[in-house]
């Protein structure tokens, strides 16, 4: 069946997350995954954990979420075709995909995220890239970590996005958190979601969601959503007459 098989609201949804996530590609640029590489400050912040951020320009987080982005494009025609002809789909890893998905579409709010923090981290055993992959810091596709049955906590944090994205939230209401473990010495990645005005973390070491501001023992590095990557800051705000 073609792709025009599926039903309208994914492929709609399909068509405009490509728009989003390809439209950057064109301007990827080399960079290291630690140094964020060039930045320009917004005026004020709307994101997790309330601190300033600046959008990175190039570097090698960059470069990551643009590779990323043109697998993900991939997954979406896959599971647009399995979601229009679900008897027909040859994808295991799609199937068991939207079976999160349809269910986190019957709730609603809370139960909503909870539902799909609850099947990721069911669905997902923990593996280290460099066993799993040869390489350190692959970052999977929702369908490539549901086929493997396993990724580390960027890999949670993509098929959440994912998940909940596809499940009917608004693409401003959903981030991908990337923080430092201060305890630990390490970097981790979770999804965030706003609901009534409050971020909520969805986290692959806890089933239980937790706010941005009860948030303890981490720090907020980066900040990314279908628009790209910024790099959250300690720099003054901008103010609002500089920027007329």
């Amino acid at each position: 069946m073609g792709i025009f098989g599926c039903s309208g609201a994914l492929r709609a949804l399909m068509l405009a997350f490509g728009l989003l996530w390809l439209a950057p590609a064109a301007q990827v640029s080399a960079g290291t995954l630690l140094s964020p590489g060039g930045a320009v400050l917004i005026k004020k912040s709307i994101e997790p954990f309330g601190r300033a951020t600046a959008i990175l320009s190039e570097g090698g987080l960059r470069d990551k979420w643009l590779g990323l982005q043109r697998r993900l494009a991939d997954d979406l025609v896959q599971l647009a075709l399995c979601e229009g002809d679900r008897d027909g789909c040859v994808s295991p890893a799609a199937l068991k995909f939207l079976a999160v998905v349809d269910d986190a579409k019957v709730r609603d709010g809370r139960g909503r995220l909870g539902e799909v923090n609850r099947a990721v981290n069911l669905a997902i055993r923990p593996a280290d890239d460099l066993v799993q992959y040869g390489a350190i810091d692959v970052w999977a596709s929702p369908l490539m970590t549901f086929a493997n049955g396993a990724g580390d906590c960027e890999d949670y944090a993509i098929a959440k996005f994912v998940a909940l994205r596809l499940a009917g939230m608004a693409a401003e209401d959903l981030r991908i958190v990337i923080m430092h473990d201060t305890l630990r010495g390490e970097d981790h990645a979770v999804t965030a979601a706003r609901l009534d005005d409050q971020w909520l973390t969805l986290d692959n070491r806890r089933m239980m969601m937790v706010a941005d501001s009860d948030v303890r023992n981490y720090r907020s590095t980066f900040v990314i959503d279908e628009a790209g990557v910024r790099r959250y800051t300690d720099m003054p705000l901008v103010a609002e007459a500089a920027l007329h």
